[in-house]
């Protein structure tokens, strides 16, 4: 049977990585992340929600314009994203909060945004069905997220390796970003893979 974590196991395990997560995020950043996170989260509009904001790795690229709300279930990821933000100069409303249980009402904004998050979330459908119900109906919801490789060795192995990498760091990495966009009745627009379908970039609406 698949591990499963609860919200609070999964906030636990990420205060505890928190001030070591960037570092040992730095080699993939540098070599594919910072790029990817800079062309989706760039087309973000008027007032954004980032689930799952985590150390605040896309605060930088939202355009100037953009009204930030960030959320997160770990305080201590928070604190370092509010650490970033400082150093930016940017204003970003903060607040700790589960994904699954968003508490704005309905269609508050117009872009919702999340990166490599629906691999942790205890129940992704639910997550993603509440950034959907806070979307506008003409909004955008933006997305960087990893899943199981398309190439068929890759995926076994992801599959064989899968309860392991979910006990060390939370991550079930053989999800399937683009199905679970679907199943939660979001309408993807595009989707972009790369890493051999393991990345991927997904624009879809509401």
């Amino acid at each position: 049977m698949p591990v499963k974590f609860s919200a609070a196991e999964i906030a636990r395990k990420y205060d505890s990585i928190a001030v070591r997560y960037d570092r040992a995020e730095r080699i993939a950043e540098g070599l594919l992340f910072n790029r990817l996170r800079r062309g989706i989260f760039s087309r973000a509009r008027g007032d954004v929600l980032e689930v799952a904001a985590g150390t605040g790795r896309n605060l930088e690229f939202y355009p100037p314009g953009c009204h930030v709300t960030a959320v997160d279930l770990s305080q201590g990821m928070l604190d370092i994203a509010r650490r970033r933000v400082n150093e930016l100069g940017r204003a970003v409303d903060f607040q700790l909060m589960d994904g699954a249980a968003l508490d704005f009402p309905d269609a508050r904004f117009d872009t919702v945004t999340s990166s490599l998050s629906t691999c942790t979330f205890p129940d992704p459908l639910a997550v993603l069905r509440e950034m959907r119900r806070v979307c506008k109906p003409d909004g955008r919801i933006l997305l960087l997220e990893h899943g199981r490789s398309r190439v068929r060795l890759f995926g076994w192995l992801q599959d064989r390796l899968a309860d392991r990498q979910a006990r060390a760091f939370g991550c079930h990495w053989n999800r399937e970003p683009r199905r679970l966009v679907e199943q939660a009745g979001l309408r993807p627009m595009s989707d972009r893979t790369h890493l051999f379908g393991v990345v991927h970039v997904i624009e879809a609406a509401p």
